[in-house]
């Protein structure tokens, strides 16, 4: 069969999706990967993927312009003939099932991997947008064979109340997985000297809603206080989020002192095997991936007891929970690690276990490709 993944950026493709897509093309199906334009598109085509760029703006409202989008996905649609069409996050998972649908696609998939800045913004264009938005997806969601991925308990509560599709076509997936061989606990040649502070990373985009406030704040109160702590940021300017952090302002606080940026980071397994903990302060998730992966590391996890991050750390089995928007809070539960070896590497034990048991990527792979198989024509 002929699938297509759609998605906001090459980079969530090459990064997120890119073992599923792997796994299908292994399977024997051709695989046509789609999403604007940028670097990481030549790193698909260099695993032998088929990927394809779209003229797809994810800020604009243009009306002009998003109904080329879809007139432009219609066509391709209807040149390809995929028997499935899978697409990720809001717009896409919209415009991809729409012209999907309108193109006589058999088979459609919507992945909504949190409910991003539209439904969790205060702003008023996002609360002039949510009213559209919902509109589009009920619209383009339903139909007797298309399904909906979405990744916690709280987004499928949400939209089960909302009435956005019908409940029977939800499917709860925990994420797109983690390689858990490639992610592992350090050995004993990674051993870190006992002499140096302890390291805290924050592996995210540079966006508002991931808690870097917060996370600045806390360390300005630990360091403040005299702990011997080093805090990390790892990420990459978002400039096509509205609630990207300016990176003048990140310049700024590694110029106060209070914490490192390192930008992009290709080998993450091993930044996570240099570091003593992770936290994710974030505002809402659908499934943080960075946890998850720092949990396969058998890392201690601080995050909020939010949707989505909530999936992944149990407070006090697993890691702990703090109080959203809460700096004082973050700085007393890194500070309680920092003070508690013990109770840090059992912490990390136990992450290590649930990330084998639950979000391994061979289990979410199968799961998806089950829910492709059930909107897929028995003939297929």
């Amino acid at each position: 069969m002929k699938l297509v993944l759609f998605a906001n950026t090459d980079w969530y493709l090459y990064n997120f999706r890119r073992s599923l897509a792997l796994a299908l093309r292994d399977a024997g199906h051709e695989v046509l990967l789609l999403s604007p334009d940028g670097a990481y598109g030549a790193r698909l085509q260099e695993l032998g993927l088929h990927w394809e760029p779209v003229p797809m703006d994810r800020r604009s409202l243009n009306p002009l312009r998003e109904v080329a989008l879809l007139w432009h996905l219609w066509r391709l649609f209807r040149r390809e003939r995929p028997a499935l069409v899978h697409g990720f996050t809001i717009k896409c998972a919209v415009y991809g099932s729409l012209a999907a649908r309108l193109a006589g696609v058999p088979g459609r998939v919507s992945a909504v991997t949190g409910l991003g800045y539209v439904f969790t913004s205060d702003d008023a264009k996002a609360r002039w947008l949510r009213p559209l938005v919902r509109g589009l997806m009920r619209l383009a969601l339903g139909g007797k064979r298309a399904r909906l991925i979405l990744q916690n308990p709280d987004d499928v509560a949400l939209f089960e109340s909302a009435r956005l599709v019908d409940p029977q076509d939800i499917r709860l997936i925990p994420g797109s997985g983690v390689d858990c061989v490639r992610f592992a606990p350090r050995s004993d040649a990674d051993a870190i000297a006992p002499d140096r502070p302890l390291r805290v990373l924050l592996p995210a985009r540079l966006l508002w809603d991931k808690g870097l406030a917060e996370f600045v704040e806390a360390a300005r109160r630990l360091r403040a206080q005299g702990w011997a702590l080093e805090f990390l940021l790892a990420g990459t300017p978002d400039p096509g989020n509205p609630a990207a952090v300016p990176e003048a302002t990140v310049q700024g606080w590694v110029g106060e002192g209070v914490l490192q940026w390192l930008g992009h980071v290709e080998d993450m397994p091993a930044l996570f095997r240099s570091v003593d903990m992770v936290v994710l302060p974030s505002y809402r998730e659908g499934l943080p991936k960075g946890l998850i992966e720092a949990a396969a590391c058998g890392l201690p996890l601080v995050t909020t007891d939010v949707p989505g991050c909530r999936e992944v750390v149990t407070d006090g089995e697993n890691g702990l929970l703090v109080p959203v928007r809460d700096a004082g809070a973050l700085a007393a539960a890194i500070a309680r690690l920092q003070d508690d070896p013990g109770l840090a590497r059992r912490l990390g034990e136990a992450a290590r276990q649930r990330a084998l048991d639950e979000f391994d990527e061979r289990i979410v792979i199968d799961r998806t490709v089950a829910v492709y198989r059930e909107v897929l024509p028995d003939d297929d």
